[in-house]
């Protein structure tokens, strides 16, 4: 077993990379070969993806990101801006040659912590954030059958939208998206991801990444979602809704637009994506009739005495959080990505 850094500029060494993600079960859309430019040319985080090789054949993978900010401290993570990562493998001990792998890696470059971003764990032991759940079902064969399995109370907010003649559309790039996204993390007073990362996505993914956009019929723009595609599942990812969407069902009307195609693309599986315990994302999501799965992130802390909470809960924000609220939007969609790529 030979630990090998898979080269950024290698396109048949990422072929051979993406082989073994799609075919390994412990394997997600983030452990793609094309997440490592992705990230490197766009938030300028060294990256080091890793494969463990064995009889020249790949047997595991671990795509890793160096993030190190002043602000938010200095981290080595599987994967930044991914809600799943951490090692796929399809031997125990080609998982256990890379962990041990990242761990050295940690060391040479220094690092506060390591983070694994698993969906299961792997060790126990570890300190492990609790702080989030993922939502995932299956999508049902027959279009009607899957609004049937929407409680009624959510079912009757897709009707709603269906009653007030709302229509969606998939857009060829990320202008609609990028407008309703920024508004709505600045509402949220968060910082906004650069333009140029979503049409990235666009780009490189190609039709594993789409834009579906909702409007009123006669074109108001209201909500739009940014979805990846990976072997029979569909995963809504990013999302932006205008403040009129909520008195229109928009935002329902959006996300049953999307499992309805996807219904009559064939695909299986709906991932709702992470959200954080308690918050307004989560209980959307359970009325949906979605049950909330643990994610097991695990850290092994080298400089710091606990796990980093580098995020909106952490009451230390507070302040940031109501100053950028009050920022003009322009001004936020400048700064934001200088704050963002930090956050990972």
């Amino acid at each position: 077993m030979i630990i090998e850094r898979l080269d950024p500029a290698d396109a048949k060494g990422a072929s051979r990379w993406d082989e073994f993600v799609y075919a390994c079960p412990e394997a997600t859309f983030f452990h793609r070969a094309a997440w490592q430019g992705i990230i490197r040319d766009v938030f300028r985080h060294p990256t080091y993806f890793l494969q463990a090789i064995d009889g020249g054949e790949i047997r595991g993978v671990l795509p890793l990101a160096h993030v190190n900010s002043r602000l938010f401290g200095n981290a080595l993570v599987a994967l930044p801006f991914a809600v799943y990562g951490g090692v796929a493998a399809s031997t125990p001990e080609a998982a256990a040659a890379l962990d041990e792998a990242a761990q050295k890696l940690a060391g040479q470059l220094g690092v506060d912590h390591l983070e694994f971003r698993n969906v299961t764990p792997r060790h126990t032991d570890r300190p492990t954030q609790d702080l989030y759940v993922t939502f995932r079902k299956e999508i049902l064969p027959e279009v009607e059958a899957n609004m049937l399995a929407i409680p009624r109370k959510q079912r009757a907010m897709v009707r709603k939208g269906i009653k007030n003649g709302l229509v969606s559309h998939i857009d060829a790039n990320a202008d609609r998206f990028f407008a309703v996204f920024a508004d709505n993390v600045h509402r949220h007073g968060t910082p906004a991801m650069p333009k140029r990362y979503f049409e990235t996505l666009l780009r490189v993914f190609a039709k594993d990444c789409e834009i579906l956009t909702v409007t009123t019929a006669d074109g108001q723009l209201l909500s739009s979602v940014l979805s990846f595609y990976f072997r029979d599942e569909v995963l809504p990812y990013y999302a932006g809704d205008d403040e009129a969407a909520r008195d229109l069902a928009a935002n329902d009307f959006k996300y049953w637009e999307l499992m309805r195609r996807s219904c009559e693309r064939g695909l299986r599986l709906f991932d709702y994506g992470r959200s954080k315990v308690g918050t307004g994302p989560y209980a959307f999501k359970k009325n949906w009739g979605f049950e909330p799965q643990p994610l097991h992130y695990e850290y092994c802390l080298y400089k710091r005495d606990s796990i980093p909470q580098n995020n909106p809960n952490n009451a230390k924000y507070k302040l940031f959080i109501e100053a950028w609220r009050r920022m003009p939007i322009g001004l936020a969609n400048w700064l934001g990505p200088h704050i963002v790529r930090n956050l990972g």
